[in-house]
């Protein structure tokens, strides 16, 4: 499966660093379920990056998202292109978390997902986002 001219490893352009637009949702591709009975997926990335809007400094999370399939899974590598095309965004963690959550539910279609952003600390202070969509249920609500 080849990966869209758009997401293409070419992380910084010759040009200048940040003239690039991210986030990249076209980055995403998408394989049929493999069943019709309900199942749950959690994928979890243990090497999210973006940049604080306000201070230009790098941020590190982990993002798991969990989701029960409709009618179709994401493919692991677009998924982790997709994520590194915030790595130079300065964007908060509650827009990264709802952006990540909007992107992948329009383009799945799931039965219901989450999305929990993890952040690292910084100044003492943790952050956990969670951002939902559809009837999840009680069992996967933490």
């Amino acid at each position: 499966m080849a990966l869209t001219a758009a997401c293409k490893a070419n992380p910084l352009p010759a040009s200048s660093r940040y003239d690039f637009e991210m986030p990249k949702p076209e980055c995403l591709e998408f394989f049929d379920s493999p069943s019709e009975t309900p199942f749950v997926i959690e994928h979890i990335s243990e090497e999210f990056t973006s940049v604080c809007p306000k201070t230009g400094h790098p941020d590190f999370g982990n993002v798991t998202l969990r989701y029960e399939p409709a009618a179709v899974c994401v493919e692991l590598k677009s998924l982790k292109m997709y994520y590194q095309s915030f790595r130079n965004d300065g964007i908060f963690y509650e827009a990264v978390t709802n952006r990540l959550r909007d992107d992948l539910a329009s383009a799945m279609s799931p039965r219901w997902m989450q999305i929990i952003t993890d952040w690292k600390g910084r100044g003492g202070i943790r952050s956990r986002i969670i951002a939902s969509h559809g009837n999840v249920p009680a069992a996967w609500v933490k």
